[in-house]
């Protein structure tokens, strides 16, 4: 890519994924376009970089925002990791437990759970994914980018005792978890300053209360037909729904393909 002439940030589940999590032929086309145009896209995502990379070769786009902002890679190359120590995940596992919860690690390469339950086996089915395979949690030899709770209830103990975290419910099913201040809109700041990029436009694509971040970070904020009213009052543009060409409709209105 030449001179990169503006910043597109996409989410996936309910922006630029259909409901199946595919991408579609119009989106794919739409991509190519950004990136003839010299627009850079990049997603940005709670999953890890090995949950999409079957979705980053469908769409053609190699530089992601993972793991709500604990991961960032540009064309491919790791920018940017911010990882947990062993001691804040066995802290957290402790009340996990005592919750009578479950917990999965990420990191770029890898998944793994404490153990596989109904709660846990239906987080990922939502987004069409097998769930990660029992192993050993802690190890010294696996880095800890985000920790994910299994659990239908409990967020409010959560937010109490480990306030040194923050937790994205984004489903019925899972708890996000991160380091305090790290989010996707942090990440957009820490990807534009490794890029010195810190002039260029910048376009924020989403639907959930997880972009509420990437939203603030961005000058234009594209929320979707189907996006919480949260993203709605806050967005400078309100397209149609992800299964409506809701991203392409966006797109074409900025003259960005």
């Amino acid at each position: 890519m030449n001179e990169i002439q503006a910043l597109a940030f996409f989410d996936l589940d309910g922006t630029l994924l259909n409901e199946k999590s595919e991408i579609t032929p119009e989106i794919y086309g739409a991509i190519n376009k950004l990136k003839e145009n010299n627009v850079l896209p990049v997603i940005a995502t709670g999953r890890t970089i090995i949950e999409i990379e079957h979705i980053m070769a469908d769409s053609g786009i190699d530089s992601a925002i993972a793991m709500n902002g604990q991961f960032i890679q540009v064309e491919g190359q790791k920018v940017y990791s911010n990882d947990f120590s062993v001691e804040e995940c066995k802290r957290l596992y402790e009340h996990v437990l005592q919750n009578g919860h479950e917990l999965s690690l990420y990191n770029d390469q890898h998944i793994w759970c404490s153990n596989q339950t109904e709660t846990m086996k239906n987080a990922y089915k939502l987004i069409h994914t097998n769930a990660p395979q029992v192993e050993p949690l802690f190890t010294n030899s696996r880095v800890i980018n985000m920790m994910l709770i299994l659990s239908e209830d409990g967020d409010e103990y959560y937010y109490k005792h480990f306030p040194e975290f923050t937790f994205y419910r984004n489903g019925p099913y899972s708890i996000d978890t991160v380091k305090k201040g790290i989010s996707k809109g942090s990440a957009v700041k820490e990807l534009m300053r490794c890029l010195s990029l810190s002039e260029t436009p910048t376009f924020a694509f989403g639907d959930g209360l997880n972009d509420l971040a990437l939203f603030d970070a961005c000058q234009n904020r594209i929320a979707m037909g189907n996006a919480r009213p949260e993203l709605k009052e806050r967005s400078t543009y309100i397209t149609s729904n992800n299964t409506d060409g809701g991203i392409v409709k966006a797109l074409s209105y900025f003259n960005l393909i």
